[in-house]
């Protein structure tokens, strides 16, 4: 994961190594060697999925974009790439937030399920539903159809249940370490508290959506709220891309590990340009944009 960036770009290989400091530990090495199950724990994957993404952020170096907004995790590297927070700062934050959301994981477990095929509207009423078995509540607007829930094993499966009898077309458990954005992850949004009020926030240079309200945000005390808040909140993407769409944003353009983002957005503003960067061979492809940047 990001070896490739490392041996083409000499700014990603200073990141890396940047990273292995500021953390204490060879982060980079999970990251290039595993083992794979290693990598998989949410400690290690959500700094490795925002340093890759911030690496690849650096390579680019873009001047132009007029908007940003993150999934999740992906809020935080977002907010670096708005000038809200320093690398060093947000790599310690999801370091944080990840060792916390697996504890929080390991002390209340739960699952989380994938439900395709039902309005918003309807997966909420059957969580309201399946609460009578054990905590359940939507976790994931991701798109049209497309909504994640989260919470015990019990209610989950529950609220599965209901939703096949609902006319889901799919209903799927998810493999996850935790039920993340949900009343689950209460221990991991206390201690994220302590360290976002110690962190220093800077007003953004370009608004960011937020994750909780899915509309845009610059000034820095409402993002460190917003994302204490996410912690246990539902990830409104959907309304967020509706929203960048709506306030002028034609192309989008997917920053970091994998393609699932461009999919997302696909469907919810069908037509709109796409573009995603992860791997060294699709950064060299940009463009002249690039020239003097690669190692030759």
């Amino acid at each position: 994961m990001g070896k490739d960036l490392c041996t083409e770009f000499p700014a990603a290989r200073e990141l890396f190594l940047k990273a292995d400091a500021v953390l204490g530990f060879p982060l980079s090495k999970i990251c290039f060697e595993g083992p794979e199950e290693e990598l998989k724990q949410t400690r290690n994957t959500q700094p490795a999925i925002f340093l890759h993404s911030i690496a690849v952020w650096t390579i680019l170096n873009p001047h132009d974009a007029a908007m940003a907004a993150g999934h999740s995790l992906g809020e935080y590297s977002a907010l670096v790439a708005a000038g809200v927070l320093s690398f060093e700062d947000g790599l310690r934050l999801v370091r944080l937030r990840g060792e916390l959301m697996q504890k929080a994981g390991e002390e209340n477990p739960g699952t989380m399920a994938a439900v395709i095929g039902l309005e918003a509207k309807v997966v909420g009423e059957i969580c309201v539903t399946a609460w009578a078995e054990g905590i359940v509540q939507t976790a994931n607007f991701n798109s049209p159809g497309q909504i994640v829930i989260s919470g015990s094993v019990n209610g989950v499966r529950k609220a599965m249940e209901v939703a096949k009898s609902r006319g889901a077309k799919l209903v799927k458990e998810l493999v996850v370490s935790g039920a993340f954005h949900s009343p689950l992850m209460q221990s991991a949004k206390d201690g994220l508290k302590v360290a976002l009020d110690k962190t220093e926030f800077c007003d953004a240079a370009i608004p960011v959506y937020a994750n909780v309200t899915a509309k845009p945000v610059r000034n820095a005390d409402d993002i460190r709220v917003s994302l204490f808040e996410q912690v246990t909140s539902p990830v409104r993407w959907e309304e967020t891309i509706m929203n960048m769409s709506s306030d002028g944003a034609s192309r989008f353009v997917e920053i970091g590990p994998g393609k699932v983002l461009q999919g997302l957005v696909k469907r919810i503003v069908p037509g709109a340009a796409l573009a995603g960067f992860d791997t060294a061979a699709n950064i060299s492809a940009a463009g002249n944009q690039l020239d003097g940047l690669k190692e030759k």
